[in-house]
């Protein structure tokens, strides 16, 4: 997949660059039964209060249901159609089970319509069947891996993504995250064979504000800019500069430092933890 530049007919055309989406079946519509309507919060809570700041407008768009359990085993499906998800990175499929059901799956890297895939124990080792890790040799890279078993796919679900098994020992399996982090989850739990579709998501050039209000982000505004009542940055006559260490609005420190609560009930597994900075 490449990308597409404009031309330089304005400033906003200058910059921006284009998906061409050559893996997605053309000429095809969603399956109105895999489709569910999606509500919008504005960033607001139950009480009307912004809770997540710079949230609002953008195109509206149906999700669609995708099956992240794959737990149709022994029942061989045909990719009918790679199509485009509003709601996610990467490309989705249309599977269409041997038993006539219907299903959307996340599209692995280099799966093609009329391939034929399957789920189970017993499923060959190539992209985008779903077995047990229990069955899936070292050194595999794999995707939408479920944290408990029958729960669904929690890890690796965003374009270009691939998990690698890294070691088996006793009823854990070891893997390596895009992030580098190496976890533990049980043996029995699911993934699918092969890397996520549509890595170029990540070099794609938004080049104007307008594509971002599409996607429902509203502009943001620097600390910098604003008075002092506004913001900790805020204020100041000759320099535009935070005095001091960068802090949020509500003055907490920011720029580098972890934002992940403590005390998850997962964290015992998390053998190795994701590259970070000092903080």
């Amino acid at each position: 997949m490449a990308l597409r530049k404009t031309k330089p007919t304005s400033p906003g055309r200058r910059f921006s660059t284009y998906q061409i989406r050559e893996e997605l079946t053309p000429d095809t519509e969603p399956t109105k039964a895999l489709l569910e309507g999606k509500k919008r919060t504005g960033g607001r809570n139950v009480n009307g209060r912004i809770t997540s700041r710079h949230r609002g407008g953008g195109a509206k768009r149906k999700y669609r249901v995708i099956d992240f359990k794959r737990l149709k085993d022994g029942i061989p499906a045909r990719v009918a159609s790679i199509e485009y998800d509003p709601n996610r990175t990467t490309y989705i499929a249309l599977l269409v089970y041997a038993d006539g059901e219907k299903n959307y799956i996340l599209s692995p890297q280099g799966i093609k319509v009329g391939d034929t895939v399957s789920s189970g124990e017993g499923a060959d080792i190539k992209p985008g069947n779903a077995l047990p890790l229990s069955a899936i040799p070292t050194g595999t890279v794999v995707h939408n891996v479920e944290m408990t078993a029958g729960q669904g796919g929690k890890l690796g679900r965003a374009a270009g993504t691939a998990i690698q098994v890294v070691a088996k020992e006793g009823n854990m399996v070891t893997l390596r995250l895009p992030s580098s982090e190496m976890r533990m989850v049980r043996r029995e739990c699911r993934a699918t064979i092969g890397s996520l579709s549509n890595s170029e998501h990540q070099n794609v050039t938004i080049g104007k504000a307008g594509r971002n209000r599409h996607k429902g982000r509203r502009p943001q505004s620097r600390g910098v800019a604003m008075n002092p009542v506004d913001h900790p940055h805020g204020g100041g006559e000759a320099h535009k500069t935070p005095g001091g260490h960068p802090v949020t609005p509500w003055g907490k420190p920011t720029l580098g430092y972890r934002t992940r609560k403590k005390g998850k009930a997962s964290d015992k597994m998390i053998v190795r933890g994701r590259k970070r900075g000092k903080k």
